[in-house]
């Protein structure tokens, strides 16, 4: 099974809960493992899913996105049931009261732009898990930025018919350049750093 396919089994064990509450997941979602819009790897309000309205698609389908930093089903299904919440009540009506009543009613809990699984919904959503089968997904793990090693400083010999270099840290510049072997002092050649375009991460917290 694909994890596509385990979200559309998900959706459809989903329905009967969202009747029941008093809401209907239209027929025209589908779901997906992929980086949500904005705030996909930020280390405060990370986003862990989004809901796309269906105007947004060429096809009209509200579109669905779980990230690939969830691999726990039962965590999936629950980011899930909230954005199946914004399909069933249009993007438009974002976190406001009738996105409240309809959250709650599922057993949603906390703040409503980053709701978490009550009690009595994690005990349904762990049977529905057992039912569907596992999350066929593996979670990416996102590695840290390098630490940057001690910065190395180009020493040269000025004697053009020599040319001899070598490379040491500040601390050993600042106690004095050495001789070179054809008995001139170095000194310290001035780096000229290219500049790298800037860049920037896509990737938003619900």
């Amino acid at each position: 099974m694909t994890r596509e396919e385990w979200l559309n089994k998900m959706t459809d064990a989903l329905r009967p809960l969202f009747l029941e509450a008093g809401g209907e997941i239209p027929e025209n979602v589908r779901s997906t493992c992929g980086w949500p819009s904005q705030g996909a790897k930020a280390k405060k309000k990370l986003r862990v899913g989004e809901c796309w309205g269906a105007e947004s698609s060429d096809d009209k389908h509200f579109e669905i996105f779980l990230s690939p930093l969830l691999d726990d089903g039962n965590k999936v299904a629950g980011v899930l049931i909230h954005e199946l919440c914004h399909a069933t009540l249009g993007i438009d009506v974002g976190h406001k009261a009738p996105f409240r009543k309809l959250a709650m009613a599922l057993g949603l809990e906390g703040s409503m732009p980053a709701t978490t699984v009550g009690e009595d919904l994690q005990a349904t959503l762990a049977v529905l898990v057992e039912e569907v089968g596992p999350y066929p997904h593996a979670k990416l793990v996102l590695k840290g930025k390098k630490t940057q090693t001690t910065r190395m400083h180009k020493i040269v010999c000025p004697d053009p018919a020599c040319g001899y270099m070598v490379r040491t840290s500040q601390k050993w510049i600042d106690l004095g350049t050495p001789v070179c072997y054809c008995g001139t002092k170095m000194e310290v050649e001035e780096a000229h750093e290219k500049t790298a375009p800037e860049g920037g991460e896509e990737g938003t917290e619900d």
